[in-house]
């Protein structure tokens, strides 16, 4: 009953409102306005989502470039390293070898 009572009151209160005062209008411009708020921050927080996925790809991206260049960097040590190696054991090999003339000289004896 108390129910139906303030139901009956406000129903009043909002009918018997004059036009200049605007209260049916102030309520649907709120809504209006409201709904607008909701919609911008959910197309913010997608537009941010994609944002933030496109700069884990170019993350992704620069990391397996960065891995590339250093396999590429260390395999070029690496060759450098066995053309060093192979130097000097071609060094040492000629140090300790008789020279060629007296190979010559072994064979033909």
């Amino acid at each position: 009953m108390k129910c139906t009572v303030a139901f009956l009151v406000l129903s009043m209160v909002i009918l018997m409102a004059e036009p200049g005062e605007g209260f049916v209008g102030l309520l649907f411009k709120g809504l209006y306005h409201a709904g607008k708020l909701i919609h911008g921050a959910i197309k913010r927080r997608r537009q941010r989502h994609g944002e933030e996925q496109v700069q884990e790809v170019q993350q992704d991206q620069q990391l397996q470039q960065l891995q590339q260049d250093l396999e590429d960097q260390q395999d070029l040590e690496d060759q450098e390293d066995q053309q060093d190696q192979q130097v000097q054991v071609d060094k040492r090999s000629e140090q300790f070898s008789p020279p060629f003339y007296a190979k010559i000289a072994r064979r033909v004896a």
